[in-house]
C-alpha cells in the first residue's frame, strides 16, 4: 500500500510517499480501515521534527486522524491512532472509530476526531461541562488561542453550545471575521495589539475564566495573567516548539491553576472517551457541529500541507487525500 512516510527528522521536506507493508490486524481490538482522507494536526509537525513524545523513530508512517471504510462492514467510519493515518489502510483499535454522519464527507469525517475530542476535554478541563464552574457572571469566559485553527474552530462550535463568551486571538483580521460567523464574539489580532491588554480591557479588569493554550514559551504566563480569580489555563500543545514558561508564583494571587491535556493519554480511558462520545455525537446529530476545512491537497503534496500548517496559513483543518 502507499503512504506518506517520514523518511527521516527534520522538516516538511522529509515525507515521502512509499510503498510500505500491510499495517497488521493480529492484536486484538484493532480492525482494518481503507483510508480516504487524513486530517492534519500540529502533533504531526511535532514528529516530522522528532519532538512528539512516544513516536518511534523513522521510517514510519505519519498521521492521527482519518476518514475510511471499515473492511469488515464496510461503514463509514472516522478514527483516531498514534501514527500510520497518513496510509491507504490503517488497523485502528475498534473502541476509537466513530460513525461518520450521513450527511459528511469523508473530508469533513478526517477533520473531526482530534479536533473535537481535543476542544471537548478542553471545556471538561476547565469545569465548564460535567461540573461546571461557578462564576460570578451569567456566561464564562474562555480566552482561545489561534482560534481560526482545528481546534479553534471547534473549540468556538462548542463553546456557543455551552453559551460562553469567547474571545479568540488570531493573526489576521480575515480570519477572525470568518471564526466570528462561527460564533465568536471577541476577536483579537496579536499582531495589532497585546491580547493580554485587550483581554483586560475587554472585561473590565476581570479576566476570563478559562484560556485554551497551545502556544508555549511566554504564552503559557501570559496566559495565566489574562485569567480572573480561579480561572484556569488547560494547556495542549506547544505550536511555538518553545518550553513553555511559568513562575508558579504567578498563580497565587488569583488562586489560579494550569492543566494538562493530552489526548494521546485521555485516548486510552475507554469510558472518557465514550462519555465525551456521546454528547459529540448528540451534538452533531443535531446538526450543531460542522468541521471547518481550509485545505485539502493530495498525499503527493503532503510537504506543502504541513507548511500550510507549520506556517499559520490555514484557515480551519488541513486535510490530505490518501485514496
Amino acid at each position: 500500500m502507499k503512504a506518506i512516510v517520514i523518511s527521516r527528522l527534520g522538516g516538511p521536506e522529509v515525507l515521502e510517499v512509499r510503498d510500505v507493508p500491510d499495517p497488521e490486524t493480529s492484536a486484538a481490538g484493532r480492525e482494518l480501515v481503507e483510508v480516504q482522507a487524513g486530517g492534519l494536526n500540529f502533533a504531526d509537525l511535532m514528529a516530522v521534527q522528532g519532538g512528539y513524545p512516544g513516536t518511534p523513530k523513522p521510517p514510519l508512517v505519519s498521521g492521527r486522524e482519518f476518514c475510511g471504510v471499515r473492511e469488515g462492514d464496510r461503514q463509514r467510519v472516522m478514527g483516531y491512532t498514534q501514527w500510520g493515518a497518513f496510509a491507504e489502510r490503517v488497523a485502528a483499535r475498534s473502541e476509537l472509530l466513530w460513525a461518520v454522519p450521513e450527511n459528511w464527507t469523508v473530508e469533513e469525517g478526517a477533520a473531526f476526531p482530534v479536533n473535537y475530542f481535543t476542544a471537548y476535554f478542553a471545556y471538561w478541563k476547565a469545569g465548564l461541562v460535567g461540573d461546571p464552574m461557578s462564576t460570578v457572571h451569567t456566561s464564562p469566559r474562555v480566552l482561545i488561542h489561534v482560534v481560526a485553527g482545528g481546534v479553534g474552530t471547534a473549540a468556538v462550535q462548542i463553546g456557543k453550545l455551552l453559551g460562553v463568551e469567547m474571545y479568540g486571538t488570531s493573526s489576521s483580521d480575515a480570519k477572525l471575521a470568518r471564526v466570528k460567523g462561527l460564533g465568536l464574539q471577541h476577536g483579537i489580532n496579536y499582531k495589532q495589539r497585546d491580547y493580554e491588554e485587550a483581554v483586560k480591557e475587554l472585561t473590565h479588569g476581570k479576566g476570563v475564566d478559562a484560556v485554551f493554550e497551545m502556544l508555549g514559551g511566554e504564552h503559557t504566563a501570559k496566559s495565566v495573567r489574562c485569567l480572573g480569580d480561579f480561572g484556569r489555563v488547560i494547556v495542549y500543545g506547544s505550536a511555538t516548539g518553545q518550553k513553555p514558561e511559568l513562575d508558579t508564583r504567578l498563580l497565587y494571587a488569583k488562586g489560579a491553576s494550569v492543566h494538562g491535556l493530552w489526548l494521546t493519554y485521555l485516548s486510552a480511558n475507554h469510558e472518557l472517551m465514550k462519555n465525551a462520545w456521546t454528547q459529540l455525537s448528540t451534538w452533531t446529530s443535531q446538526g450543531h457541529l460542522h468541521p471547518v476545512i481550509g485545505d485539502v491537497l493530495p498525499m503527493e503534496r503532503a510537504a506543502e500541507a504541513y507548511r500550510l500548517l507549520s506556517e499559520g496559513k490555514n484557515f480551519g483543518k488541513v486535510v490530505l487525500k490518501i485514496t
